[in-house]
């Protein structure tokens, strides 16, 4: 599994945790940036670079994007179809996403889950999508727009 990462100015901090967290789990990762703090950056420019790299692996990747809300990062992540982007701050909303949605992008507020983003990741990176066919038709609707 891949794991493509992308942060603006208020999520560049943590995205440096993020990525000590994926080499101490042996995750490969690519790093979209931000690669060095700028207060004038746009979550949307990293947003669309994580989204495009998972529609282009859909199989074995997932995004993770963090921004100071994680709203905006979500936002823009989700404009791509096929992309399934939520705004978790729990390990229980990360895993029932995963499970119930099949989202392929975590959005991680840099102001609300510092704390506890490796719980968020472990839950969401190791969930798996559940079998029953309410889901999976729910999720093909998703794209249906």
């Amino acid at each position: 599994m891949h794991i493509y990462l992308g942060a603006d100015h208020r999520g560049y901090q943590l995205k440096n945790e993020v990525i000590d967290w994926l080499v101490n789990q042996q995750f490969s990762y690519t790093d979209f940036g931000a690669t060095e703090y700028n207060a004038e950056d746009d979550f949307n420019d990293y947003a669309r670079k994580v989204a495009e790299a998972v529609l282009k692996n859909p199989d074995d990747s997932f995004g993770v994007l963090l921004c100071g809300s994680g709203q905006g990062m979500c936002m823009q992540a989700n404009r791509y179809k096929g992309i399934r982007a939520a705004l978790c701050e729990t390990a229980d909303a990360a895993r029932e996403t995963r499970e119930h949605n099949d989202a392929n992008v975590l959005c991680i507020s840099a102001d609300n889950a510092r704390d506890h983003f490796t719980e968020i990741l472990d839950s969401f990176l190791a969930a798996k999508p559940l079998p029953d066919e309410r889901y999976k038709r729910r999720c093909q609707k998703l794209d249906e727009v």
